[in-house]
């Protein structure tokens, strides 16, 4: 490994810039204490020029939103047969389109909230008190409101109120021209990690979430000191077990590769509910995924290494 240069891609222009940047920086670090040669690339107009003359031996895709996790950058990297750690173009643009993952899922036979998909067009349309109406009439309240693309929490918010309807769609609507509408499900939110080795995709042990507002949002996500994690989630060993299963599972049935990262919200009677799946899970200080690792007793600069070793075998 002493001699393989790696490139780690962060930066980007979606609204998750910071964070990409973050992740990229915490992951670069871990890589050159495994003895890897890294360069940290922004995405920018500059980076065909440079895979094409400062071609890696393998890059890793460090972006969230945007261009990182709708295959775009994957794209790229197929065209040019740049070895790469993650998930492929087309399982990355199953996983990012939310209602199309949660649609897969839901056909494979597991739990997921009910919900509906609107684009904006449709408010302005059909009337969109009408519309809004309508939506609390079918999935009740409390409800969330997210983008149906995009991480990161961005745009989503818990509506307990119909009053506060208009104004949580407008929030929505800042990110992106389509609103997932999703029945909100009380419970212990966990998210699982899965790695893929030798013997194939394997769950990490769950994070149990404790955001001191109650909800997992944007600020609870990336600022520290504002969401507790606990490593095993202190859930029942039939959930713990349920919730490593689902995430396997999600990992195999949207075509996922090396590492995902699933959110779900287990119930008081047990149930496992999907919520969504991140092919490029965020990697900064106060993410889920370094937890998970650090639990399993790894190191994330191991686990990186190993999947810059899986990626260039893919290629050889």
């Amino acid at each position: 490994m002493v001699d393989r240069t790696v490139a780690v891609l962060a930066g980007g222009l979606s609204h998750e810039r910071d964070v990409s940047l973050r992740s990229g920086r915490r992951l670069s670090v871990a890589l050159r204490a495994e003895g890897l040669i890294v360069e940290e690339w922004d995405t920018d107009a500059g980076l065909l020029e440079r895979l094409r003359s400062q071609r890696p031996d393998a890059a890793i895709v460090a972006l969230h939103g945007g261009e990182g996790e709708n295959g775009a950058v994957q794209t790229i990297l197929e065209m040019l047969d740049v070895p790469y750690v993650g998930t492929s173009s087309r399982g990355c643009r199953r996983a990012w389109d939310k209602p199309t993952a949660k649609a897969l899922v839901a056909d494979a036979g597991f739990t997921t909230p009910d919900w509906v998909v609107l684009p904006h067009s449709t408010f302005r349309e059909l009337g969109a008190q009408a519309v809004l109406d309508s939506m609390v009439d079918t999935l009740g309240l409390p409800m969330i409101l997210k983008p149906d693309q995009g991480g990161s929490a961005l745009g989503a918010q818990v509506v307990k109120d119909a009053a506060e309807m208009p104004g949580a769609m407008v929030g929505c609507f800042a990110y992106g021209d389509t609103v997932l509408a999703e029945k909100f499900v009380s419970g212990v939110e966990v998210a699982v990690t899965v790695i893929e080795g030798e013997e194939g995709p394997e769950a990490l042990p769950a994070v149990e979430i404790v955001p001191e507002s109650g909800v997992y949002d944007y600020t609870a996500r990336y600022t520290a000191g504002l969401t507790d994690f606990f490593t095993p989630a202190r859930i029942p060993d039939d959930a713990a077990k349920a919730v490593g299963e689902l995430a396997v599972a999600v990992h195999r049935q949207l075509g996922l590769r090396d590492i995902s990262r699933t959110d779900a919200v287990i119930t008081e009677d047990g149930t496992v509910h999907f919520l969504a799946v991140n092919p490029s899970p965020g990697l900064t200080e106060t993410s889920i995924v370094p937890v998970a690792i650090e639990a399993a007793g790894s190191t994330l600069g191991s686990v990186f290494a190993d999947l810059v070793g899986r990626a260039i075998s893919r290629k050889s």
